[in-house]
């Protein structure tokens, strides 16, 4: 009676997580591509909201998509370049102020990014006239607005991981010569790769679906962004008209978050048995 009642717990849960996707996937091959004549069986199946979004004159679905695709993987690589930095110096290091930065970051975390949006907003506009390439509806503004927000979580989660690296490691490396660069790239860095993965693929997740910040820095309909651009197909009067379209743009947005979990799940696994205890 129990396994029967576990079966069918399991059950339960996997039809309440399928259930949105299936929803999606229905819509998506719809051939009226409407809200109203969406359901979870389809009655028919169609590539046309596919072909009709990326032929849209109205939405640029394919400038979206690399406008997030592009911002995502630098932001992504930039912030895990410098929280990779601050972390190494606060968990190998000690200087005066060490544990007040720490806790700064700690304390600045508990406080959403959206608080600051109009002296964010009054900032920008300065640096829109002053610098228009790192202002607004540009991917470099929005690149720096992210590496902001992100560098504090980054930075306690690496050097939460670069603790538990034994120090007569680096201590090692130094009786042999080794200099603090040569320490962190060959000893340090093939030792963290699965924490680096798993902050990357964060990183990259966060930006690819942040809305808020976008929202409001991106308005330009070329320089917008897949969530600030998908979110205009429904808006309003849209809704039931571009559901078709919009599903099919969700799950095509899924391909890049997929693409980057599968290429960075072998780091992951394979992360601790490399570096520096190897061989």
């Amino acid at each position: 009676m129990k396994v029967a009642l576990r079966h069918v717990f399991v059950l339960v849960v996997c039809a309440f997580a399928l259930f949105p996707i299936l929803f999606v996937i229905s819509a998506a091959i719809n051939p009226l591509g409407t809200l109203a004549s969406t359901s979870l069986l389809p009655t028919g199946a169609s590539l046309a909201n596919f072909a009709n979004l990326l032929s849209s004159d109205s939405y640029p679905f394919g400038r979206w998509f690399f406008n997030s695709v592009s911002i995502a993987l630098m932001s992504s690589f930039a912030s895990l370049l410098l929280s990779m930095f601050a972390a190494y110096a606060f968990s190998r290091m000690r200087f005066a102020g060490r544990r007040v930065g720490l806790l700064a970051l700690l304390l600045i975390q508990m406080f959403p990014q959206f608080l600051a949006i109009v002296t964010i907003f009054m900032i920008f506009t300065r640096v829109t006239e002053l610098y228009p390439a790192f202002g607004f509806n540009t991917v470099w503004g929005l690149m720096l607005l992210y590496l902001g927000g992100a560098l504090g979580v980054n930075t306690w989660l690496m050097k939460g991981f670069l603790d538990t690296v034994p120090k007569e490691l680096d201590e090692a490396a130094t009786v042999d010569g080794a200099t603090h660069a040569q320490i962190f790239w060959r000893v340090i860095m093939p030792l963290v790769t699965p924490i680096l993965a798993v902050t990357a693929l964060l990183a990259f997740i966060g930006t690819m679906s942040e809305f808020l910040m976008a929202n409001v820095f991106l308005r330009d309909t070329e320089s917008k962004t897949l969530a600030v651009g998908m979110w205009g197909m429904i808006a309003g009067d849209h809704r039931n008209a571009n559901f078709g379209m919009f599903a099919a743009g969700t799950l095509l947005t899924a391909i890049p978050t997929v693409g980057v979990f599968l290429w960075l799940q072998k780091y992951i696994v394979s992360g601790l048995t490399a570096g520096a205890v190897k061989g």
